[in-house]
């Protein structure tokens, strides 16, 4: 009798555990099924490849320029020569990747960033090359990324399977971060042995690799290129950016935090690392902390598949100001590194299921000019806020800066996720992209969804 109702209890038990067994194999699966997909993982292999090669020449480049007789001000003239471009450049590539295609677009970015690096690695090992080459060179290399990055945010839904994009784009972030920490270590290493002309040759090779990658791709033909006038498609993309509350509300949010923020931490956070946390070493640490958070938030995120992705974007973005106001209450080193990590996971969080919603919601045709224009609006502040932190610094103090950025990034954070149009936006699967559209937050044309860099760049 007893043996009769353990089995009794035993086969239901039986059925549960092999069910939740089978949904947990199915999760994980899932995770990783962008790399199922050829065209995906060619693509990743040759983008992790540029991304390590970048992030390896900022550092060559700095020791570069040091080491041709510049000075402080020219490495500002040389980071400046690399902005501007991506500015003034970053609509027209949105309209040219919607219009010629993304891989063709990407292509030609990639060609140029080559042979810009190329060409500087040349000039390094002949001699000691004027500092308006390292100018001429970076603004060609910043040109070639306002071509590149819009296109990306509309390759990935072109490589990627409809279901899975929330880990294709947490996959393309995780590899950002990892290089974000490996890149400038491995440099240090090499510029140290070799100098810093092999380390830029080695990251004009790593666009080659990526352009290997974009020409394996097996697309659809390009539909052929319409006769419009680029105003006209610009006005398109307008739109489509303007109509959907959400995401010039976002927009918005992103420019100030950028502009009253960010910039002043990346400017005036290495200062106060000098003055009290020892200097170099524990900036890097900190800047390490915070990859290595965008890292693990990043592989966590991967088959995630939030009913409200918006409002768990910007639950995300409460992680940004915490190293901020440590820096402002001069908390320990392991303290801000601490709140690094947590800033890093947030945008994580942030930018991975912003930049999803925007490929669901947004017609595929328009994802270019869109994630353009959310660009443009953001890092144009951006910009202006690394230029104006240390004079404004010199008049209100560091501490109060860095003190008011951290306030003003917790209010604007806390007035976006009560807005309805942020909690309005629904998660959409697969089949539904391109459905009419029911989301209060989207207006005018209603071809596409309501949701919308890309999410906005703020590092």
């Amino acid at each position: 009798m007893v043996n009769v109702v353990s089995a009794g209890y035993r086969r239901p038990f039986s059925k549960r555990s092999k069910s939740l067994t089978a949904r947990r194999t199915e999760f994980a699966v899932n995770r990783l099924a962008p790399l199922r997909e050829r065209n995906f993982r060619r693509f990743y292999a040759g983008y992790v490849t540029s991304l390590l090669g970048t992030s390896m020449s900022g550092v060559a480049v700095i020791f570069a320029v040091l080491g041709s007789g510049g000075t402080a001000a020219d490495l500002g003239y040389v980071a400046a020569a690399g902005i501007v471009p991506q500015v003034a450049f970053i609509l027209a590539g949105g309209v040219l990747a919607d219009r010629l295609g993304r891989r063709l677009v990407m292509l030609c970015a990639d060609a140029l960033r080559c042979c810009a690096q190329a060409a500087l690695a040349v000039a390094l090992f002949s001699g000691h090359p004027q500092i308006w080459l390292f100018m001429l060179l970076a603004a060609l290399v910043g040109t070639g990324e306002a071509l590149f990055n819009p296109a990306l945010d509309a390759l990935t839904v072109q490589i990627a399977p409809e279901d899975a994009l929330v880990s294709a784009n947490a996959l393309t972030g995780a590899a950002s971060s990892a290089t974000r920490i490996a890149g400038p270590a491995l440099a240090g290493i090499l510029v140290a042995l070799a100098g810093p002309a092999p380390v830029i040759a080695a990251d004009a090779a790593s666009y080659g690799a990526s352009m290997l990658a974009l020409g394996m791709l097996r697309l659809p033909g390009p539909r052929p290129a319409q006769a419009r006038p680029l105003l006209r498609d610009l006005g398109e993309g307008w739109r489509q950016f303007a109509g959907r509350a959400w995401l010039w509300l976002t927009t918005v949010q992103f420019a100030l935090f950028n502009l009253i923020t960010w910039a002043p931490y990346l400017v005036l956070g290495p200062v106060l690392a000098r003055n009290y946390l020892g200097g170099a070493r524990a900036w890097g640490l900190i800047q390490a902390a915070s990859g290595a958070g965008a890292l693990l938030a990043g592989l966590g995120l991967l088959g995630r598949r939030p009913r409200r992705p918006m409002l768990a974007a910007t639950l995300g973005t409460f992680g940004y100001p915490v190293p901020c106001l440590l820096l402002a209450l001069r908390a320990p080193g392991p303290a801000v590194a601490g709140g690094a990590f947590l800033a890093g996971a947030g945008g994580a969080v942030f930018l991975t299921f912003c930049l999803t919603t925007i490929q669901q919601q947004v017609p595929t045709d328009s994802l270019a000019r869109v994630s353009s224009f959310v660009t443009f609006g953001t890092f144009g502040l951006g910009a202006a806020g690394l230029a104006l932190a240390g004079p404004v610094a010199q008049v209100a103090g560091i501490t109060r800066v860095l003190g008011a950025g951290a306030a003003w990034a917790v209010l604007s954070s806390t007035v976006v996720l009560a807005l309805p149009p942020t909690r309005a936006v629904r998660w959409r699967s697969g089949d539904s992209r391109g459905a009419p559209d029911r989301d209060p937050g989207h207006r005018g044309d209603r071809s596409g969804g309501g949701c919308d860099q890309q999410a906005p760049p703020v590092s």
